[in-house]
């Protein structure tokens, strides 16, 4: 590409032809020197670029950019990218990108390209734009939550091309992505060394490990993530039910609630989802009463716990909690049959949580033996984690102490990590979102009503 400075280079060898009076050496020299330059402006520079600045997009790009590496970002919509540029980005390295062209040419080999878009036709138009600009050895990393049959559809489809393509879990939200996520990569085995110094520099880490490893071939990366976010649904569900038999049953006031959440995350259930409905129960409105109340209880979902469940069909595997878990948010959209017709249910909230992390396990144990590190490592002739010296002694101490549980917070979970948006009870059918930590942003991502 020539910009306005090669121009007033090449303007200045003809003003130069003129002063040696066609001196060819002098010439000749002067060229070879613009053309260094030349050389040196149109180097790539990115070393990864990120399709979609949606509010995970662009908190990936900016957890990137922290950890040293340019990102060049880009969006359908290019005003966004010039938008994102001037206000987020401002006084990074993050480079812009005004077409897929523009953006490929930026990008040092083997190119890296990451899609944040909505999973399905949206993917699929994007990787079909991309093959034509990529070649041999370049990678198409798909970062959203994609069917698993979406992903072996593309390693196959893509096989003959030599263009490499992984499907990564992305968890965490929007506070994970920009400050270290869980992530699940799975695809083509030789574009891992490609990509492991950038996502296992922006991962999370737990005990100075990085929560981002290589699970296996094809789909086996959407796939965890997958079973990982039916297992957030049955955990979100019974986190719900502790709410509402708190509120309803026992009478306690929302700031007592949080308390017990709080004193929960100190102990056995320490998890993100306990420590942020705490954050959720606290939080107030710019009018100082509590927002939860005020939020219409009826939620969304992207599928991935619907698609769970149909794999725990396909596989044979018992995922009870997970399955009611989805129905929950599908009755959640019918709200005068529910409030006519809705039961309490009583659940044991860390058994519960034991019995959804076993039947995930089992699940993943069914269609990827062997390609993924899991509960079974120490035992490979364990049949379940029930069996498991440790898990029983957690469950028997559990039966003793059982929490009656139901409740309608798990919108604004949603909203907290993923920031999904939700409806108030004054205003249905207006979707907003809030910035529960104060440093999360005010972008939200789509919302999904199926």
């Amino acid at each position: 590409m020539i910009n306005e400075l090669h121009y007033f280079y090449l303007l200045e060898i003809i003003a130069m032809s003129f002063y040696y009076s066609l001196n060819y050496t002098k010439i000749a020299n002067k060229i070879t020197s613009i053309l260094q330059v030349f050389k040196v402006t149109n180097r790539p520079k990115a070393d990864i670029a990120l399709i979609g600045l949606a509010v995970m997009g662009q908190n990936l790009i900016l957890n990137m950019d922290s950890k040293g590496f340019v990102v060049c970002a880009f969006n359908r919509t290019v005003a966004k990218v010039d938008e994102f540029l001037k206000n987020e980005a401002k006084g990074t390295k993050i480079i812009g990108a005004t077409s897929l062209e523009d953006m490929v040419a930026k990008l040092k080999k083997p190119r890296k390209v990451m899609l944040l878009v909505k999973a399905g036709s949206a993917v699929d138009e994007f990787v079909r734009k991309l093959v034509p600009l990529l070649e041999k050895g370049d990678i198409i990393i798909d970062g959203g939550n994609s069917q698993y049959i979406d992903t072996q559809r593309w390693c196959k489809e893509l096989a003959s091309t030599g263009i490499l393509f992984i499907g990564m879990g992305v968890s965490g939200g929007e506070d994970g992505a920009r400050y270290g996520p869980s992530l699940m990569p799975g695809g083509h085995p030789a574009a891992w060394p490609h990509v492991k110094p950038i996502f296992q520099a922006i991962c999370a880490k737990a005990n100075n490990e990085p929560c981002c490893d290589w699970v296996g071939e094809d789909g086996a990366g959407h796939f965890v993530k997958m079973v990982h976010n039916g297992i957030e649904y049955g955990d979100m569900q019974l986190i719900c039910e502790a709410y509402n038999l708190m509120k309803d049953v026992l009478g306690m006031e929302q700031g007592e609630m949080a308390q017990v959440f709080e004193e929960w995350n100190k102990g056995d259930l320490d998890s993100f989802l306990i420590e942020i409905s705490r954050d959720i129960l606290k939080y107030k409105d710019s009018d100082g009463k509590y927002l939860l109340p005020k939020i219409r209880d009826t939620a969304g979902q992207k599928g991935t716990g619907k698609w769970t469940g149909i794999a725990a069909l396909e596989y044979g595997v018992p995922v009870t909690l997970i399955g009611e878990a989805v129905f929950a948010r599908c009755l959640s959209a019918l709200k005068d049959e529910r409030v006519k017709a809705s039961k309490v249910n009583q659940w044991n909230l860390n058994y519960g949580s034991i019995a959804l992390m076993w039947r995930g396990g089992c699940i993943i144990r069914s269609a990827f033996l062997g390609n993924i590190k899991d509960a079974f490592t120490k035992n490979p002739q364990l049949t379940n984690l029930l069996l498991d010296p440790f898990f029983c002694d957690r469950i028997s101490g559990s039966q003793q102490s059982l929490r009656q549980v139901v409740a309608q917070t798990a919108l604004a979970q949603r909203d907290y990590f993923g920031a999904h948006t939700y409806e108030l009870i004054t205003k249905p059918g207006e979707f907003v979102h809030t910035n529960w930590t104060g440093h999360g942003g005010n972008v939200s991502a789509s919302t999904y009503n199926n």
